[in-house]
């Protein structure tokens, strides 16, 4: 069976006298989805930054694959497989579609930067392989046709999309989605599922942030459910369907 790849003991975060994030513990299964929702200001979005790092906790401890990374700085748990897409999509749009992603894919890069300032042989191998490799992920995701085209120019899926291959990109051990399915029209939903599922199949865990309840409920092994900054309940899809508390305050008829 395999062990836990991130778990999160007991981690807290206040922003002045507010709580956003309170004592807050679970665990993520190797090789599994795991959902986390709520409502709006629940504390979903904060925990994400408290797990890559973008913010630090004010009590507990986050550990990803049995390292304590609490204090880690966010290129470090990058490098150590933390990959993320965001809510709003971090795009550089006058860059090309495959230029956004190559720059994902720049932490698993072995070349030296004396090799990138003389364009070593090292170098340039490295460019030809980053270019195949990148070039391969948008055909995964379904961009390879657009690859060659500003960032700026693509319609809210494709930027979802490539949101997604930039992560991918970086080789993650843990794909964490922030409202990845957000603006999405029911047909790009149930292709970004295919594509999670293809990803958790090739051996990625993935953490996820949604409202798509339909999206939630098939894609998930299991669920943390949060309000205020507290876990509410956690489970398996059906367990959460049934719990009475979560039935009432949050999804309702949507489960």
């Amino acid at each position: 069976m395999a062990g836990f790849l991130l778990s999160v003991d007991e981690v807290s975060k206040r922003f002045g006298g507010l709580s956003a994030i309170s004592k807050l513990s679970f665990r993520v299964r190797e090789g599994s989805i795991k959902a986390l929702i709520g409502p709006n200001g629940a504390g979903k979005s904060t925990l994400f930054n408290l797990i890559t790092g973008i913010d630090s906790p004010s009590a507990g401890q986050i550990r990803f694959d049995g390292l304590d990374v609490t204090d880690m700085v966010p290129n470090r748990r990058a490098a150590l497989g933390m990959g993320r897409t965001f809510q709003t999509p971090q795009i550089f749009g006058e860059m090309s579609v495959l230029e956004n992603v190559q720059v994902g894919y720049h932490l698993r890069g072995k070349a030296s930067w004396f090799d990138a300032l003389l364009f070593t042989r090292r170098s340039r191998r490295e460019e030809l392989h980053t270019r195949d490799l990148c070039a391969a992920v948008l055909e995964k995701v379904g961009l390879s046709a657009k690859s060659h085209e500003p960032a700026g120019g693509l319609a809210c899926g494709e930027l979802k999309l490539l949101e997604m291959a930039r992560a991918l990109a970086m080789g993650p051990r843990l794909l964490l989605l922030d409202e990845f399915a957000a603006g999405l029209t029911r047909a790009e939903t149930e292709h970004m599922m295919a594509l999670v599922q293809s990803v958790r199949a090739e051996g990625v865990t993935v953490l996820l942030v949604e409202h798509d309840m339909h999206l939630v409920m098939n894609l998930s092994d299991e669920i943390v459910v949060l309000n205020f900054g507290e876990k509410v309940a956690e489970g398996t899809p059906e367990e959460i369907r049934r719990n009475e508390r979560v039935i009432e305050v949050y999804l309702g008829a949507e489960v």
